[in-house]
């Protein structure tokens, strides 16, 4: 698997909130399962990172 750039880390379209956000934490991406990658490309949901920031305990 490719290592994601520090400028990659930053928001992507399946992420509820900025990275850091109280109340908030990594959750693997629903769209590709964590692989990063969807139908051979990088996953358009987490931008190849296989993560997404989403809220927690109902925040």
């Amino acid at each position: 698997m490719a290592a994601v750039s520090e400028e990659a880390q930053g928001s992507n379209p399946g992420d509820e909130a900025a990275p850091g956000t109280p109340g908030t934490g990594e959750n693997l991406c629903r769209h590709c399962n964590g692989t990063g990658q969807h139908d051979g490309q990088p996953c358009p949901e987490c931008g190849g990172t296989g993560k997404v920031i989403e809220g927690i305990g109902g925040a």
